[in-house]
């Protein structure tokens, strides 16, 4: 029984007041929308997830929910963690840790209520609970979402930033509260293999290229620095699945609390609205037991890389590409920049004609459903995503999801005229003003770096290809004059002329294909 099965179409009413959302509320909400029915004093808290913010609320703990649910098994209950925001635990905590999600598709809405997280941790304050459930036997899984930044990894080496003043800060700590994931991971597992417990499995659920990697390199990188014994043990003994996780969830804020009371009568201190797409593909390998979640639309795989490639150029290189491009053009949220028709053509275009063609066939995955599926959910006008937070950590997304197809199809004598105007969008995205001279907000680790590099050049885009993440591009003849030409238009001409230009070039690229 997947998560779509389990949603019952509601109603838009006028409530006057709203019923306060905990355990002893349940029935009374039972009448409006689907709500827990299993003994959730029963589950067994099997699952520890640091970053519990609204992407694992909307994801994960929804997996979890359904397996609870269904009654295929209560040995998985989630432990909440949150590292640097306490509103997790004081909010959810006074609602019995139960909590609203809203799925919200382009003509209906759909709502539930999810009671997989029984417990929330704000680590500086709870670093005893946050100990003890990560060396409880019954934990089996730690999951991760903490972000890119949260591994301490340089962006090109991949290597593990043992300067980093958190991490520093941990290796000599002498409270018992950490910073860093890493630390508690490391710990943890110490006090397992000093007391014969088997070590959990360590999931990474974050949006970052090979996460089990990433994941690996940052606990075993900390763990040496400790106790080189610990960090070969950890090696040797943890399983560090690759994951690809999707689904689009923006922040909450007083709109949705206002939303959500006013639509279901529930007054939810922090309710999460998505949207009704949800994939979650896992590679089957576990240090101590893998949760059923196969039985409730999960897919487990012995190779995820197939399945990450396709999601990463084709959604997170497309969303850096609109990002930057539809910022320009002055539009500040998805929806609404689709509904323009040539932003729109560009996307399709960007994605049938220059990604998918690079990428490799996927046993059981239609990618061109895929493809049309993705422009669907970008022009969603119920779940419109804001532009600013698909362009952010630009560096990190455009060296790893967008320029690999750039290389690629340049290599292969493959059109790649809109591929090459993503990054003159981005080039010009980061001089920190739109056309219209209106301030953006550049939101990256190397902000400050690629802004004085792309203003320093202006059109001449030579001073940006200097930075390592263009060592394979800057070399090739032409590369850097196309690339110049292109932010010249953009700058004289606009983005949609440009946009225009560039589609019917692309269409004559491919007729002489």
């Amino acid at each position: 029984m997947g998560y779509a099965n389990c949603l019952t179409n509601v109603v838009t009413q006028d409530h006057t007041t709203a019923v306060p959302l905990s355990d002893a509320t349940l029935p009374l909400h039972s009448s409006r929308i689907d709500v827990p029915t299993y003994d959730r004093s029963a589950l067994q808290p099997g699952v520890v997830h640091i970053g519990a913010g609204n992407f694992h609320r909307a994801h994960q703990a929804v997996y979890f929910d359904d397996l609870a649910r269904s009654g295929i098994s209560d040995e998985w209950g989630v432990t909440g963690v949150s590292l640097r925001s306490r509103d997790v635990k004081d909010l959810l905590s006074a609602q019995d840790g139960l909590y609203t999600v809203v799925q919200r598709g382009h003509d209906h809405q759909t709502a539930r209520v999810v009671g997989s997280i029984a417990a929330y941790h704000y680590a500086p304050n709870d670093g005893d609970a946050v100990r003890a459930a990560l060396t409880d036997p019954q934990t089996r899984i730690v999951s991760l979402t903490i972000t890119g930044n949260g591994y301490f990894l340089d962006p090109v080496t991949g290597e593990f930033d043992a300067a980093n003043p958190d991490v520093r800060a941990d290796l000599v700590a002498t409270s018992d509260c950490y910073v860093t994931a890493w630390a508690y991971l490391a710990e943890a597992l110490d006090r397992r293999r000093r007391a014969g417990t088997a070590p959990f499995t360590v999931l990474c659920c974050d949006n970052i290229p090979d996460n089990t990697q990433a994941a690996r390199t940052a606990l075993v990188s900390f763990a040496a620095l400790k106790d080189p014994e610990l960090a070969r043990w950890i090696d040797r003994n943890v399983a560090f699945p690759s994951t690809m996780v999707d689904r689009i969830t923006p922040a909450t804020s007083n709109s949705e609390r206002q939303f959500v009371e006013q639509t279901f009568g529930i007054a939810d201190k922090w309710p999460v609205l998505t949207e009704p797409y949800c994939q979650w593909v896992i590679e089957d390998t576990f240090s101590y037991g893998r949760p059923p979640l196969d039985e409730v639309g999960a897919q487990f795989v012995t190779d995820v890389s197939d399945h990450k490639l396709v999601k990463t150029r084709l959604l997170n290189g497309t969303h850096i590409a609109i990002g930057c491009l539809a910022t320009l053009a002055g539009y500040q949220r998805t929806d609404t920049a689709m509904r323009n028709p040539v932003i729109f053509d560009y996307v399709e275009q960007l994605m049938r004609d220059e990604i998918q063609p690079l990428l490799p066939a996927v046993p059981g995955m239609n990618t061109p459903d895929y493809r049309d599926t993705l422009l669907a959910r970008l022009g969603n006008p119920q779940m419109s995503d804001q532009l600013s937070r698909l362009a952010r950590r630009g560096s990190t997304k455009m060296s790893s999801f967008l320029l690999p197809s750039l290389q690629e199809a340049i290599a292969q004598g493959r059109p790649h005229t809109l591929l090459m105007l993503a990054l003159a969008g981005w080039a010009r995205y980061l001089r920190g003003y739109d056309l219209t001279g209106r301030k953006i907000r550049i939101e990256d680790p190397q902000a400050e770096l690629l802004t004085n590099l792309a203003t320093y050049g202006g059109t001449n885009p030579d001073p940006l290809l200097r930075h390592e993440i263009f060592t394979e591009l800057r070399g090739i003849p032409g590369f850097a004059e196309r690339l110049g030409e292109m932010i010249t238009d953009i700058d004289e001409h606009g983005v949609v002329p440009t946009l225009r230009r560039a589609l019917r070039d692309n269409a004559r690229e491919l007729v002489l294909q």
